[in-house]
């Protein structure tokens, strides 16, 4: 009896729509713009912190609140099912640090700067530079209140754009004020949109004594003409306030930071006071916001903490990456060093015994490896170390070895000569192959 192969097939699994794979050489643009970000940190003096990508469905509904379309409708929530403990895959990060600062009393000596990277979650539709799992940098400096601290996180910001080279990226600013001027501004809201019940669609009208701010973001063509002539939230604040943005502003001015104030500028979690803004381009379509922030004073009581100010921001990595592409600046990891052809299996001792020294002297290599039917053909070889990318290749030949050298022949450039070098001492030379040499 013939057995039915096809029967036995396993399915293929996917990935979850909206999930996506980084791929390899995908993944060397991510690891070379890290890179830069966290040297760029390091200059400002921003340390790195780690949170779970697990946390407690409490607190996000508490820290972001309970009325924004993150709570409501995007965030991935389940109930553990030892214990009945409702957990939510993170949908923001700050939330996140605020609660780890609070839980291991970071500020008991002073203010902390510090930055994270990671995924978040929120289930929406999917589209381009918008995902269910995407990624975020981020910066916040926890315990400092003065604007200086607002301005210094966009002066990061801008610094960052520069040394990647990106080009038309606007800034726009806001104040949001305190919560006393942003609760006679609501009252002023609520009555302007009353009066103007006609053209709110079912989710304004709903928010409208919920979270009135919020009709502000809508995209409603509808509803656009009412949102233009909203009472606007800068006539309502007070001489402290102002004199807070006004700080933020000089300091930009004076850096040669070009931005605007949209007065509809309220950023989409609860926790925002004062100072709020967004880098945002005309390159990505309706995704246009690639980082985003501002200050949120109480945001560490709110969690259960003693109160202590904070401003910060996060950029979409996805986003910028897009962004980079658009504009033709790809950012790519350092190539390879070298690749090792390898003619022959007995060779393999001696040409590894090679490799691992120049590996570890910090050279990049990788090499050819065996079939069960033996190694492949040198043009063979020769042409995986061309796609590769290196910049050298060592050819481990039986003449060679003879020798005991090793042949080192450039790849990407013209009019350098071949050499052999010498099997045993690698360190001595392993600098002449690398990309920094």
């Amino acid at each position: 009896m013939v057995e039915n192969t096809a029967a036995r097939r396993v399915e293929k699994l996917s990935a979850v729509k909206g999930m996506n794979d980084i791929l390899p050489p995908e993944s060397a643009r991510w690891e070379a713009f890290e890179a830069q970000v966290r040297v760029l940190m390091r200059r400002f003096g921003y340390e790195n912190i780690r949170t779970p990508i697990v946390e407690p469905t409490a607190l996000f509904v508490r820290g972001l609140g309970e009325v924004t379309d993150i709570v409501e409708k995007e965030m991935y929530s389940f109930e553990d099912r030892l214990n009945g403990e409702a957990l939510t895959l993170r949908p923001e990060s700050t939330a996140s640090v605020v609660r780890a600062v609070v839980e291991h009393s970071l500020l008991y000596n002073g203010g902390k700067r510090l930055y994270y990277m990671g995924p978040m979650f929120r289930h929406e539709r999917p589209q381009r530079g918008r995902y269910r799992q995407f990624h975020q940098i981020g910066a916040e400096a926890l315990g400092f209140s003065g604007g200086e601290v607002d301005a210094e996180l966009i002066l990061m910001a801008c610094a960052l754009w520069k040394e990647i080279g990106l080009t038309d990226v606007a800034l726009q600013l806001n104040s949001l004020g305190q919560p006393s001027e942003r609760l006679q501004h609501r009252s002023a809201l609520i009555a302007h949109f009353e009066r103007n019940m006609d053209v709110l669609d079912e989710e304004a009208k709903r928010r409208l004594h919920l979270n009135p701010l919020r009709l502000l973001d809508s995209k409603n063509p509808a509803m656009q003409g009412a949102i233009e002539a909203a009472p606007k939230l800068l006539d309502f604040l007070g001489e402290a306030s102002r004199a807070h943005l006004d700080t933020v502003t000089s300091i930009l001015s004076a850096n040669g930071v070009a931005f605007s104030i949209n007065p509809r500028l309220v950023r989409g979690m609860d926790y925002y006071n004062l100072t709020v803004f967004e880098f945002v381009t005309t390159k990505l379509g309706s995704q246009g916001t690639i980082c985003a922030g501002g200050r949120y004073d109480y945001l560490m009581e709110q969690i259960g903490g003693k109160p202590a100010p904070a401003v910060g921001w996060a950029m979409g990595v996805e986003r910028v990456l897009e962004l980079l592409k658009e504009q033709g600046l790809d950012t790519v990891g350092a190539p390879l060093d070298a690749y090792a052809v390898i003619p022959e299996v007995s060779a393999l001792p001696r040409a590894m015994a090679c490799i691992q020294q120049l590996r570890d002297a910090g050279v990049c290599v990788t090499m050819h490896t065996s079939t069960p039917d033996g190694m492949a053909s040198m043009k063979s070889q020769f042409k995986k170390a061309d796609a590769s990318g290196a910049r050298y290749a060592l050819v481990f030949g039986p003449e060679e070895l003879a020798q005991g050298g090793v042949t080192v022949k450039a790849l990407r450039e013209t009019g350098i000569p071949q050499v052999i070098q010498p099997l045993d001492h690698p360190a001595q030379w392993a600098k002449s192959l690398q990309s920094n040499a």
